[in-house]
């Protein structure tokens, strides 16, 4: 605590060390100017401060002093949270010490998700734990939210490419993981690009791809065949054989775009538009090493391709 004599009382408080010492040097070093500089008439004697310390060290610095006397009532407080130990070595090993019985004590994330303390995210999640927990092949906010811009957003223009407030995007991201009931067509989701966002984050945050990494070389080495047929019928055995989860939400969300670009007049948003939106979304290799320009490119060429040629990669697949 630091009292001048004109009434004003500064305590200062905090975790971080070096803070501390700083204030403590700065403090130190403007005491020490005012007793070397006793003609200086913008200094007063030491009897300015009333500095009182304990355990800990409650330092201000670069403080203004007000050399006015001023009413009890005007007196400023400044509070922070900060405590400094006189002895920082017995003080790290104190809380070190503390910090271990809290860790070894503590519930696994194994527990807390057996007593439903901690529940799993849909964001961020694998889409086979999603789908498995939802008793589906297709997560449920995917159907909403293709739902939602079918209704209303496929003729807005740059649909999916334009960006929604990130911040009402991580607000319905919230309310989302948190199992809330969720109504898309509420006014505060009015904004279609925040559910157009919101999806593609969905996507983007998936713990494994839509395309799975064990598929990404495959799709890549399909993606460079010359002929077409070859590429089509490749594509489609690729997509075949992925696993339920992904193969039906990767349909429905194609099947949803081709519906985007039937409205490319006026949403302005073709099959090449959409590849580059969506193509790092959906698919990208496990471990990039220097060859993500390239891998970019086949991404996006994929993605097009395969809304160039959905009907075929998808028609006829119970045969």
């Amino acid at each position: 605590m630091i009292t001048t004599v004109s009434g004003n009382e500064f305590l200062l408080q905090s975790d971080i060390d070096f803070l501390i010492l700083d204030w403590f040097q700065a403090i130190k070093n403007a005491i020490d100017r005012l007793i070397c500089e006793p003609k200086n008439p913008s200094c007063r004697s030491l009897e300015l401060f009333n500095l009182k310390s304990s355990s800990s060290s409650e330092l201000l610095s670069h403080c203004h002093i007000d050399r006015k006397e001023q009413k009890p009532e005007h007196r400023k407080s400044f509070m922070f949270r900060l405590h400094h130990s006189a002895s920082d070595t017995s003080d790290k090993n104190r809380v070190k010490s503390r910090l271990k019985k809290f860790i070894s004590r503590r519930p696994s994330l194994k527990t807390l998700q057996e007593k439903g303390i901690i529940k799993d995210q849909i964001f961020g999640s694998h889409l086979h734990t999603v789908c498995e927990r939802e008793h589906s092949t297709v997560p449920w906010f995917v159907k909403q939210c293709i739902e939602a811009v079918e209704k209303r957003g496929l003729d807005v223009d740059g649909i999916y490419r334009v960006s929604g407030n990130l911040a009402t995007i991580q607000k319905l991201r919230f309310v989302v993981n948190q199992e809330e009931k969720l109504n898309l067509d509420d006014s505060q989701w009015e904004d279609i690009h925040v559910v157009t966002g919101a999806l593609k984050m969905f996507f983007r945050e998936l713990s494994e791809p839509l395309f799975p990494y064990s598929f990404f070389e495959r799709f890549v080495e399909a993606i460079k065949k010359q002929d077409s047929n070859a590429k089509i019928e490749t594509m489609k055995s690729l997509v075949k054989s992925l696993p339920p989860p992904n193969h039906d939400t990767m349909k429905i969300l194609f099947g949803h775009l081709i519906k985007i670009v039937a409205k490319a007049s006026q949403n302005l948003m073709s099959t090449q538009s959409l590849g580059i939106v969506f193509g790092p979304t959906l698919l990208r290799a496990e471990n990039e090493s220097g060859n993500v320009a390239v891998h970019m490119v086949y991404q996006n060429q994929i993605v097009e391709f395969m809304l160039t040629e959905y009907d075929k990669i998808f028609s006829s697949e119970e045969d």
